[in-house]
Formats: structure tokens, C-alpha cells, sequence
């Protein structure tokens, strides 16, 4: 900005609106990781909250780079943006651009969380047997060649997606989409996880992590009006009434085939409500949101079964619910879109979709959920085959490290030291009596831990061990 051009006036309500809901979203992150640790096995649970909170660092400084540059500079291609704005050139002082009443400041810093709990969606497809070093790395390269290559022509206004006119509120293609076709790649590229009995270990941290992402969704979706306006109250509104909606619908079929109220029925029903309401939050009312979390839990709770079906391991469920409960969402935005809600902001006017005798859209929703599902199943599979031909770079671990578990091997740290006994169960042989060589292997992975760490996990390892059956007490 020259000192001859006009200050721009922005609106301090909605700066303070989009800030809170910046920190809405940034919970949503932790929530991811105590969900996806929660369904894990115990051995597993801290290593995959360890995972979501790397993808935060790891994209916060991608972003910086060249992440936000690539999305939204102002003289982007239909496809991707170029770098006039890397490492944060020239967005101190002018207008977002998606608001001239908010400064491009705030707008990056907001979505910089979308882009940072992206592909802490997507790994969890690499639960229990994902390599940590690669996987940062990985998330790194698929900010860049996946997210912003579908966020910046889904939102950028010289996006192909956009100009043609698809509608998507709040990410249900950058964001739902791309992280759960790219864990089905993942899911691919690694292989079945060696084993048979995956139960969920604590459906208490699931009930947690969903809290954390239900009560940071409202910043999410509601934020996405970038204003404190009736449209982003509407938002909030449908937000929570598909999510309720689904929760409901899940647990009702879980039900009529097991005849228990399921916990993890609610949490999954939730989370699709949530999801496929996402690109549809700006643009629908509170009838429609319950069409949509209907639908969505319908939807999602079959495509579960497909794992069973083609036989690969989705860990934790994220293409079944992020992908398809995303693809729905899309496509059931072009169904239900309204001119009058968009319009709650006094600024948005669009044709609608179907309810709006609009019939084109759902064919704009179809080009462009279609496309970010290619688009992002191919350069995932293409990204982790090649990291797994680079020496030092593949990206799942050996069988014995899957067998012990990450959080001790990865990490050198466990989730529930108070456990312990039970866990070293892993330390008796099948005769009950002490594996020397598993627990001098325990004993290796704990010398870097800190000495209050360290003497627990010893502690643990003497309870299953005496000085006799040891070689070296």
C-alpha cells in the first residue's frame, strides 16, 4: 500500500469475531488427535495426538513460506496462486480477499488453521504403523501440492471452482474431501496393520476429542461468514443441528444391529453431521440441516463397510466419514443452497440450487468434488510412493515396532505410565514367564526418557521381572 492510497476502514467487530473463531478452529486440532487416539490401541493412543499437533507446526510454517501465497495471492492462476505474497509479503496492511472490512492479516492467521487440521485428518489413516520423521514430511508436501492447490481454486476468486460456481462455505472440498481421499491413499500405499483385534482402547477420549471439535466447529463454519452477521449465526445454527441430527440417526442404527446405545455410534454420527453440513453452513436453513445430517449418517455408516469389502485398513474411519460425508455434503449443497440465506449478510447473492429451481448446481458441486477427490487420491499415492524408494523415507514401520507400539518406539514415551502392569504383559513369553530380550528392549527405548519417566516405566518393567530371571537387574 503507497502512503496516497485510502486507509481501509475495517469493521473491529469482525476482526474480534474472526480472531475467536481462529482459536475455535485451532482446538479442533488436539480434538482430531483425542479422537483418533481414543479408537487406536493403547500402545498407539500419544502418538497420534503427537501427530495432529506436529501437522499444526509443520503447516503453521509452511504457511508462512508459501502456503497462504499459493492459495489466495490476488493474481493467482484458475488453478494456483504464485508467490508475490511468500513469507508474508505485502498482507500487513491491505483488505483480505475475502472481505475488505477484515485486514488480510487476520484472514491468513484464520486460515492457516484449516489448512493445519487438514492433513492432521488425513494420517490418520497411518495409525498404529506410519513413520513419524516421513510423515512430517509428508505433511509438508501434501499442504503444498494437495490443500492449496484445491483451497486456492475452490475460494480464490480466480479459481476455476469458483468462477464457475460451485458453493462450498467452509471447506467441504479443501478441507473433508481432499484429507479423506488422501487417507484412503495412505491407507493404500501402507498395507493392513498386522493383527486382529484393533478395538478402540478409550471411547472416553473419543467422547473428549469430539466435544473439542463440535465446540470448535461453531468457529469453523460460523467463522466462515468472516463477520459477527445474521448469515454466520444461521451457520452456527445448521452447524449444530445436522451434527445433533446425525449423532442420532447413527446411534439408531447401531441400535437395530447391536441393541446398545453406542458411544462411538454418537461420536461417528456426530462428526458426519458436522462434516456434511460444512460446505452447505452459509448457504442453508435449519430444515435442510437436518436433511443433511440425515443423509450424511446413512451415507457414512455404510461407506464403513467398504474397508471390510476391498479389504483396506482405514484405522480410524476417515475416508468413510471425511471423505464421503464430505462428497455428500457437496453434493446435497447443490440441492438445498438458497439465494435468501446467502444474502443474511447483506453482501452474497447467488442462483441456489435445486430448492431454487437452480438445476445447474448440483453439476457445479458434482465438477468440483469430483475433481478435489482425483486430485487428491492421486497426488497422495504419487507423494508416498515415491518417499517409499527414498532411502531413510519409508514411511511404515518394521513389524517389531508395529508389535511393541509407537508410543514407546516413535516417541519414547507412553500414554498411561499408570497401566504399565498391564502393558507389560507384552514382557511374558507364552509360557508366563519373562521375555529377557523384550524387556532389555523396553529398557533401551526408555535411557533418553526424563528420570521420572524412566524409573516409571522401570518400575512397571521390575512388577512382571525379578533379579534372578534377569541377566542384568
Amino acid at each position: 500500500m503507497s502512503t496516497f492510497d485510502p486507509i481501509p476502514q475495517y469493521d473491529s467487530g469482525d476482526i474480534a469475531f474472526t480472531l475467536i473463531s481462529t482459536a475455535l478452529v485451532w482446538l479442533m486440532i488436539p480434538g482430531v488427535g483425542y479422537f483418533y487416539s481414543g479408537m487406536a490401541r493403547e500402545k498407539n493412543a500419544l502418538s497420534l495426538i503427537v501427530c495432529c499437533v506436529l501437522s499444526l507446526v509443520v503447516v503453521s510454517v509452511q504457511w508462512f513460506i508459501w502456503g497462504y501465497s499459493l492459495t489466495f495471492s490476488r493474481t493467482a492462476s484458475s488453478f494456483i496462486g504464485n508467490l508475490e505474497n511468500a513469507f508474508f509479503r505485502n498482507i500487513l496492511a491491505g483488505p483480505s480477499i475475502a472481505s475488505e472490512k477484515i485486514p488480510d492479516i487476520v484472514f491468513c492467521i484464520y486460515q492457516s488453521m484449516f489448512a493445519a487440521l487438514s492433513p492432521a485428518l488425513a494420517i490418520g489413516a497411518a495409525a498404529e504403523r506410519g513413520r513419524i520423521l516421513p510423515m512430517i514430511i509428508f505433511i509438508f508436501l501434501w499442504t503444498t501440492l494437495v490443500y492449496d492447490f484445491v483451497a486456492c481454486w475452490t475460494w480464490n476468486p480466480q479459481g476455476w471452482s469458483m468462477k464457475m460456481g460451485a458453493l462450498d462455505f467452509a471447506g467441504g472440498t479443501p478441507v473433508h474431501i481432499t484429507s479423506g481421499f488422501s487417507s484412503l491413499a495412505y491407507a493404500l500405499v501402507l498395507g493392513k496393520r498386522h493383527g486382529e483385534d484393533f478395538k478402540p482402547h478409550n471411547i472416553s477420549n473419543v467422547v473428549l476429542g469430539t466435544a473439542f471439535l463440535w465446540f470448535g466447529w461453531f468457529g469453523f463454519n460460523g467463522g466462515s461468514a468472516l463477520a459477527g452477521n445474521t448469515r454466520a449465526a444461521m451457520a452456527c445454527i445448521v452447524t449444530n443441528l445436522s451434527a445433533s441430527v446425525g449423532a442420532i440417526t447413527w446411534m439408531c442404527i447401531d441400535y437395530r444391529i447391536h441393541h446398545k446405545f453406542s458411544a462411538l455410534g454418537f461420536c461417528s454420527g456426530a462428526i458426519v453431521g458436522l462434516v456434511a453440513i460444512t460446505p452447505a453452513a452459509g448457504y442453508v436453513g435449519p430444515a435442510p440441516a437436518v436433511a443433511i445430517g440425515f443423509i450424511g449418517a446413512i451415507f457414512c455408516n455404510a461407506a464403513v463397510y467398504l474397508k471390510h469389502w476391498f479389504k483396506f485398513d482405514d484405522a480410524v474411519d476417515v475416508f468413510a466419514v471425511h471423505g464421503v460425508g464430505g462428497y455428500v455434503g457437496s453434493i446435497l449443497t447443490g440441492i438445498f443452497a438458497e439465494s435468501y440465506i446467502a444474502g443474511l449478510d447483506g453482501v452474497t447473492e447467488i442462483k441456489g440450487g435445486w430448492i431454487n429451481h437452480h438445476w445447474a448446481q448440483v453439476g457445479y458441486q458434482f465438477a468440483d468434488a469430483t475433481a478435489g477427490a482425483a486430485w487428491s487420491f492421486a497426488i497422495t499415492y504419487i507423494i508416498l510412493s515415491l518417499m517409499n524408494l527414498i532411502p531413510g523415507l519409508s514411511i511404515r514401520v518394521d513389524h517389531q515396532v508395529e508389535l511393541d507400539g509407537l508410543d514407546l518406539t516413535e516417541i519414547g514415551e507412553l500414554a498411561y505410565y499408570q497401566h504399565n502392569k498391564a502393558h507389560s504383559g507384552n514382557c511374558m513369553n507364552i509360557e508366563n514367564k519373562p521375555d529377557v530380550q523384550h524387556v532389555e528392549n523396553l529398557r533401551d527405548a526408555t535411557r533418553g526418557m526424563p528420570s521420572v519417566e524412566r524409573n516409571m516405566t522401570e518400575s512397571a518393567t521390575r512388577a512382571v521381572t525379578s533379579p534372578q530371571e534377569l541377566h542384568n537387574p
